[in-house]
């Protein structure tokens, strides 16, 4: 019934796999869980071989770094099962009703794609984390009924259910291979084909919260696949906030003085992404002015 596909990076997995095996296990499904490490060298690769051990469940490191999209597809043409979990190695279910949930999406025949959601833990983490998890709680731990208002534009792929056969025919885009915005090309992709997220309170716990200095420096990369996407599929990105801003800006021949401010404010605007009370209005400036500035 249900393949669990689970990219990962040097990453410990095998606590996320321990509980969604647990979980199959009482719902009485046939399952299986596949991990793929896209580090060829992987830090962890000793710790998640022990995943081999565990029945139905398998553990694989690739021999080259494909990028996470990549790395998805390869594991769906592994996957038996007619339906497919994609789930980030940092995530975790916030019940243990996590599978049953989906289950009963799957057998009320309620749709083709669920997302479930995403949220952030209420400890306040030290200030080297602050920014990502501030950005978390507010962009992306979004209420359920906000999330319904724009199906396809406010779902992620770190908790998404999807028929197999449908992902199979879309599949992720090989042509972004670093960070950033896969997931709104796949999604924009799926809604083109009048494939709608539905979306559920089925929460997983993002985990993971790297160094601000590394989310701002993964925010660049995934700005730099927006350009991109900008100049060579247009179409794909017209939703993001950013392209939306930049087009205004570019068509009121006003990005000179954007570009012109954002270097006067760059130092500025870092100190404070970096400090322990990040601004998210200074975080969209930062981003904007980073993406007029590599146009």
């Amino acid at each position: 019934m249900l393949s669990i596909l689970i990219p990962t990076y040097h990453y410990h997995t095998l606590p996320l796999v321990e509980e969604l095996v647990q979980q199959c296990e009482l719902c009485a499904i046939p399952f299986e869980i596949i991990v793929q490490d896209d580090a060829p060298n992987s830090t962890c690769a000793t710790t998640n071989n022990a995943i081999n051990k565990i029945a139905h469940c398998s553990y694989h490191i690739n021999r080259v770094n494909l990028g996470r999209g990549a790395n998805i597809n390869s594991m769906s043409e592994k996957a038996q099962y007619p339906w497919l979990l994609i789930l980030d190695c940092d995530t975790f279910p916030t019940t243990n009703n996590f599978i049953k949930n989906y289950i009963a999406f799957i057998k009320e025949e309620k749709g083709t794609i669920a997302f479930g959601g995403i949220a952030y833990k209420e400890e306040v983490p030290k200030k080297e984390a602050m920014l990502r998890w501030v950005y978390g709680q507010k962009r992306e731990a979004l209420p359920l009924a906000i999330r319904k208002q724009h199906p396809n534009q406010n779902a992620l792929t770190s908790n998404l259910l999807i028929a197999k056969d449908i992902f199979i025919k879309t599949l992720f885009t090989t042509t972004i291979t670093q960070y950033g915005y896969e997931d709104l090309v796949l999604l924009y992709e799926l809604e083109q084909q009048n494939n709608i997220v539905t979306h559920l309170d089925n929460n997983c716990y993002h985990l993971n919260l790297e160094t601000s200095e590394a989310f701002i420096a993964k925010t660049k990369l995934a700005l730099e696949n927006l350009k991109k996407l900008h100049h060579e599929h247009p179409e794909m990105v017209k939703h993001s906030k950013i392209v939306r801003l930049y087009s205004l800006v570019q068509r009121w021949y006003l990005l000179p003085l954007l570009r012109f401010s954002f270097g006067l404010t760059h130092k500025s605007t870092l100190s404070n992404l970096r400090s322990a009370k990040p601004s998210l209005r200074l975080f969209d400036w930062y981003k904007i002015g980073y993406f007029s500035s590599i146009q």
